[in-house]
């Protein structure tokens, strides 16, 4: 298994559906899918037993006990020790990966780099016109270029260089790493229990703590992210600001609250 794609979901199973779809078409193999759920429902379970039979990749399908309210990290984590490949890459279950993701991703992962890639914020009509046509056919460049969609120069895939110089800032949703470094800092830091900072900002630090390098995936490792209402709230988002400033003080580059208690 050369990569191993860990999808962060949560109660959308059509969002899914989608993203697998995209999966199907990929044009370089030898990936696994682990579904790492932030839940526990039975409709999961049958739903990816039935896409399980006719994908050409293997599913892992990774969920809580209860749902218990945000525990994002604990199951990212979790999906990270069920991983069969030493490539890790990651998005979110609102993101749908262009053809060419995984083989950008697969092209470039090596070891002390961070890949980070953006997304194309897909605006409220096409999302719509594509949920309701439960297909990807609507996901052209031409047709993201006329749509409401926002950050649409994401989406020109053009994999001999990134279309801009500089670019910072690690989005949980689109990224990859190679296992070991994530094993060196214990993974995801489970203390953050809210959306927002925990499953990027945090683990951007502490990698490049450690000496790796931010290398950009974009307009190479590209996705389109599923319009939807914000589900969280800025007050959320600045407590998790507050807990990595206490947690930059503190110094643990290896999180105390991460793989190993696992």
């Amino acid at each position: 298994m050369e990569s191993s794609l860990i999808i962060s979901y949560y109660k959308n199973l059509p969002n899914l559906a989608l993203i697998l779809k995209g999966l199907l078409v990929q044009s370089r193999k030898n990936f696994e899918v682990i579904v790492a759920e932030d839940d526990n429902a039975a409709e999961t379970i049958e739903f990816l037993r039935e896409w399980s039979l006719k994908a050409d990749f293997p599913i892992q399908h990774i969920a809580q006990q209860k749902d218990d309210g945000f525990r994002k990290n604990q199951m990212l984590n979790r999906a990270i020790l069920a991983s069969k490949s030493d490539a890790l890459i990651f998005i979110d279950g609102d993101c749908i990966p262009h053809r060419h993701f995984i083989k950008a991703y697969q092209k470039a992962i090596s070891k002390g780099k961070i890949l980070f890639g953006k997304r194309v914020n897909l605006g409220p009509i096409i999302s719509n016109e594509i949920q309701k046509a439960n297909s990807i056919s609507r996901i052209t460049l031409l047709n993201v270029l006329k749509s409401d969609s926002d950050k649409k120069k994401e989406g020109i895939y053009f994999p001999l260089l990134s279309l801009k110089i500089k670019d910072t800032g690690l989005l949980g949703c689109n990224w990859g790493i190679l296992k070991e470094h994530l094993v060196a800092i214990n993974g995801y830091d489970e203390d953050y229990i809210s959306a927002g900072v925990g499953e990027d900002v945090d683990i951007e630090w502490r990698l490049t703590s450690i000496g790796l390098k931010m290398v950009s995936m974009k307009n190479k490792g590209i996705v389109y992210h599923i319009y939807h209402p914000k589900g969280y709230s800025d007050e959320s988002v600045q407590a998790n600001y507050k807990l990595l400033k206490e947690k930059k003080s503190a110094g643990h580059i290896a999180c105390l609250n991460g793989l190993k208690k696992l």
